[in-house]
């Protein structure tokens, strides 16, 4: 068990309890102490269980590399999963529990699944869940994938988001950073100094190591004492860098008010920095990595180095009966830190066959027993070390001979260090091995310099010469690399390598048989450095087992891609303020209130909130929607048509510019007159349609869809700008200056009539795709006789201030006539009834205009327009290519979007002769109506096909797209 608290531990308030909650039990802590110290100081050995088997795990590391200590911090809406318990702060009334047991982490009954572990090694699912059908076993496994829970409520924290500048970013509160941020701010730049935790120091902190001539800690007071004085520098702790990018740029997660009790926390809790850094300068240190040999996951077997941080940080003592297996130098520096603090020391085993001799002398001065050229066989214990088996090494690295049993309490093992290359490898920074550390090294870059550990340079002296600026070449005690301890060439099948994901040196070598050699390909197939520590420990230990078992060096296999994040982060503060409302402005019609008051149905739509429908009491949304489209088709409707895209175009030019923007030819159009367009983009895919009108000889209004209006006025800008600089014109997005109230329907003309207007809308006065301007009831009106349902319909435009009046003037001329408020569902069926083109329904990045009935058009005109070359590419003249048709389906439900069509007879795939873009059902045919993409449908009308949608199957056939007055008789009463 654990040794308690000794003296020491520079991060601590010990005049300070801090009381939380852990597994369902209460204890106390100091604070300064992380969760994971705290539990250490109070005997939990038992902090977790393994993903895949099960297993009992314990504390492994002490900082961000922690791959067992993982807990769902919390409850409700404020709960956090997958945290280390070496990183969170303790505060008062925290309250976490181990995550991935059940009932509890001392008695987990999935820990049966270690009892089969042979028979579900690595990449097993790949072969297993293959037959009868991935899908029966989907929901078992989703079930018992993952480790925390993730929260079912809404975050209720907020996030923000900051830029900086400055001359150079130092990433790294250790000696080194602290160093190069003293040499970088003595000279008057401007100096950023950030360090992930909540303490300087590095893992010297609080250790007996001396800095020019100080104590670590004396020099690291003064040091922070310096920079605290020198205005250009910033200094900001629990600030963590996760990811790096081009030109210097950086973000940085600062962790505002983690640390604090729930109930005290305000404003944001974390934030987001953009960082542009002249010179990056990383001291991010390096990772200890542990030994494979079997068993050495039990609790109480961890790293050196981090037995070393726990004490010196937080007093705490580890073990008390503590054997230390190491490869390097730290382990011996660690064990007389922990023997000079009370743990008896029962043995160091090294590796090496001739370590140092001072480290002999000192172990022989402190009665520590010492075994040379010696390893760990196997750990012996159950929820923890009980004792250790040791035989010695051949000179093919290999266990031999008798083996030695020393019994103990505590297992520390040091197997070397793995610089932190992530941030140097994020910015495209190359590696390089060095054979002495048989570590991964960062090749020098311009505009980044990496310091200290992270740099492979484990000397203080050095680290600080090479912080004022002069080259040095440190000089690093080599390791003998042991990557995987068995006594054959067979790696031990309980040797483990990632903690986490239960990945052994045993799964490494079944990968590498199955000739997953390939390290990405090793990534994958057995889920190597993929959990939330994201492989820091066992990446470099995992390449050195498959380097070990194909006989080829490590720098020849290279190393997996380092993606940012560097550490997990919380999506909350990638979205910042971008979130519910801030996300995008809410923006509302002209008439939200009226249409409220009316009892609509408010969703989003292409950015607004528009009604779906106004249900009545005791109707649902469909029976409103069937009732609305034939209060249209019978009588008259009213529907607010306010966010369509509204741009002028204005100038000598106008016309020939518009030419150029659509496949339509716009110069051909009278004054008064509107013509349905089409706008395509340089792949010739269809972009926008809507309305052109126009107003006068150079004047012309352009509209649009609602989620478009501003790319497209954007992009009418761009190519006058840019491309066409000579010509004439001036554009301006009026969309917002006018309201639009659309009134259709056959008593549509009754309606208006019995207003008071200066405009004829007889029809032999006011003909179809025509535009009149005018007043109506005393309000100023541009009119548009256009119509998206099929019927008779009038588009009011009035200045967006006045058309509350008009919206009383219409209803009250209307209640004679039973005007009826219709909703966006309403208006989206009857254009499906009418097979009109929905752009974004029925077209994707492939939709052409000769694939939805324009290909005449395109042969009509013969000046040239945006996209018009590559409408002309082979692909586009292809037979065969998707076109919309109409589908009429059996039955009595609409058919699903997106559902896949397979003609009857034909040996298709599913899903390779269209699907269902648009869909509804009908009240006007009494049937279901649907529009769709399908390999030369035109062709095929009248053909028989099926519906498939996630099993289940349905009969159709092809037909027409206008399943309603064809021939358009209604538009032109």
């Amino acid at each position: 068990m654990s040794g308690g608290r000794v003296a020491g531990g520079v991060a601590i308030d010990r005049s300070r309890t801090i009381r939380f909650r852990w597994a369902g039990r209460d204890y106390t802590g100091f604070a300064g102490d992380t969760l994971a110290s705290a539990l250490l100081a109070n005997g939990v050995s038992l902090f977790g269980r393994s993903f895949k088997y099960h297993r009992p795990r314990g504390l492994l590391a002490a900082g961000l590399d922690e791959p067992n200590a993982i807990v769902q911090l919390e409850r409700g809406a404020a709960t956090i999963p997958n945290l280390k318990a070496s990183y969170v702060e303790l505060y008062d009334e925290l309250y976490a529990q181990p995550v991935n047991a059940w009932p509890s982490v001392n008695f987990d009954l999935m820990a049966v699944n270690a009892l089969f572990k042979r028979f579900i090694p690595a990449a097993f699912y790949y072969k297993t869940f293959m037959w009868p059908n991935w899908l029966l076993f989907e929901p078992l496994i989703r079930k018992a994938a993952g480790l925390g829970q993730s929260p079912k409520n809404a975050d209720p924290d907020i996030y923000a988001q900051l830029s900086a500048h400055c001359d150079a970013l130092v990433i790294g509160g250790g000696i080194a950073g602290l160093a190069a941020a003293l040499a970088a701010g003595r000279t008057g730049r401007r100096v950023m100094l950030v360090t992930g935790g909540a303490h300087w120091g590095g893992r010297f902190a609080g250790s007996e190591e001396l800095v020019e001539s100080k104590p670590a800690q004396a020099w690291i007071a003064s040091a922070l004492r310096e920079l605290a004085d020198l205005p250009n520098v910033a200094l900001h702790n629990r600030t963590l860098a996760t990811g790096h990018y081009d030109d210097g740029l950086v973000a940085l997660c600062e962790r505002v008010t983690d640390h604090m009790p729930l109930a005290d926390r305000t404003g944001a809790r974390q934030r987001l920095w953009r960082v542009r850094a002249g010179e990056v300068i990383l001291a991010t240190g390096a990772f200890e990595r542990p030994l494979a040999f079997a068993n050495n996951d039990l609790p109480g077997i961890m790293l050196a180095g981090a037995a070393a941080v726990y004490l010196h940080r937080y007093g705490v003592l580890v073990g008390r009966q503590l054997v230390i297996a190491t490869n390097n130098d730290s382990g011996w520096h660690a064990a007389v830190s922990l023997a000079k603090a009370g743990a008896r020391i029962v043995a160091i085993v090294d590796a090496r066959t001739a370590p140092p001799p001072t480290l002999l002398a000192t172990a022989d001065a402190m009665g520590i027993a010492v075994r040379c050229g010696a390893a760990p066989e196997r750990a012996v214990g159950g929820k923890r070390v009980r004792a250790v088996k040791v035989a010695a090494l051949d000179a093919q690295g290999r266990l031999s001979g008798k083996s030695e049993h020393f019994a103990c309490d505590t297992l520390l093992m040091s197997g070397g260090w793995n610089p932190a290359v992530h941030l140097h490898s994020q910015a495209g920074g190359g590696l390089r091995l060095d054979s002495a550390l048989q570590s991964f090294l960062p090749n020098p870059r311009d505009g980044i310099l990496s310091l200290g550990g992270a740099a492979g340079d484990f000397s203080i002296d050095s680290t600080l010469v090479a912080a004022r600026g002069r080259v040095t070449d440190p000089v690093n005690a080599p390791v003998r690399p042991i990557w995987s301890l068995s006594r054959t060439a067979e790696p031990d099948p309980l040797a483990w390598v990632d903690f986490q994901n239960d990945v052994t040196a045993g799964d490494i070598a079944i990968a590498a048989r199955e000739n997953f050699r390939s390290v990405e390909h090793l990534k994958r197939y057995t889920t190597l450095g993929m959990a939330t520590d994201q492989g820091k420990i066992s990446n470099v230990s995992g390449i050195g087992v498959l380097s070990q078992l194909l006989s080829r060096p490590m720098e020849a296999i290279g190393t997996t891609r380092f993606r940012p994040p560097y550490d997990p982060t919380a999506i909350g503060v990638f979205a910042g303020h971008r979130v519910g409302d801030g996300l995008v402005p809410r923006r509302r019609l002209a008439l939200d209130h009226r249409h409220v008051a009316a009892g609509a149905r408010i969703e989003e739509y292409g950015g607004w909130m528009r009604p779906v429908a106004y249900p009545r009491a005791g109707e649902t949304e469909a029976q409103a929607i069937a009732r609305e489209v034939r209060a249209v088709r019978t009588g008259v409707g009213l529907v607010e048509s306010s966010p369509l895209g509204k741009i002028e175009v204005k100038g000598p030019d106008a016309a020939a510019f518009l030419d150029r923007i659509y496949v339509n030819t716009i110069s051909t159009l009278k004054p008064g007159r509107c013509r349905y367009a089409l706008m395509l983009n340089e792949n010739g895919t269809i972009f926008d349609d809507g309305i052109v009108t126009r107003l006068a000889e150079d004047h012309f209004l352009v509209g649009t869809t609602s989620g478009h209006v501003a790319a497209i006025a954007e992009i009418l800008e761009e190519w006058l700008q840019c491309e066409w600089p000579g010509l004439r014109v001036l554009t301006q997005d009026v969309t917002t200056c006018w309201a639009v109230l659309n009134l259709a329907g056959p008593k549509a003309r009754d309606v208006l009539d019995a207003l008071d207007s200066s405009i004829d809308f007889g029809a032999a006065a006011f003909p179809h795709m025509q535009h009149r301007e005018g007043e109506i009831a005393g309000i100023r009106a541009r009119v548009a006789r256009i119509s998206f349902s099929g019927e008779l319909s009038y588009e009011i435009a009035v200045p967006w201030r006045d058309v509350d009046p008009l919206w009383t003037a219409l209803t009250a001329a209307g209640e004679p006539h039973g005007l009826t408020p219709f909703g966006i569902e309403a208006l989206m069926t009857m254009r499906i009834e009418k097979g009109f083109l929905h752009v974004g329904s029925e077209t994707d990045g492939a939709t052409q205009p000769q694939d939805v009935g324009f290909a005449a058009l395109l042969a009509k005109k013969k000046s040239d327009f945006i996209g018009r070359r590559s409408t002309q590419r082979p692909d586009s003249l292809r037979d065969g290519r998707r076109q919309l048709v109409g589908i009429a389906v059996d039955g009595t439900q609409p058919a699903e979007v997106g559902a896949h069509i397979v003609g009857v007879g034909r040996k298709a795939a599913i899903g390779s002769d269209g699907w269902i873009t648009s869909s509804a059902w009908s009240p006007t045919i009494d049937a279901p109506v649907a529009l769709a993409m399908v390999n030369d449908g035109a062709a095929r009308i009248g053909e028989a096909v099926r519906i498939w949608d996630l099993g289940r199957w349905r009969e159709g056939r092809i037909v027409e797209r206008c399943r309603y007055d064809p021939e358009g008789a209604r538009l032109d009463v």
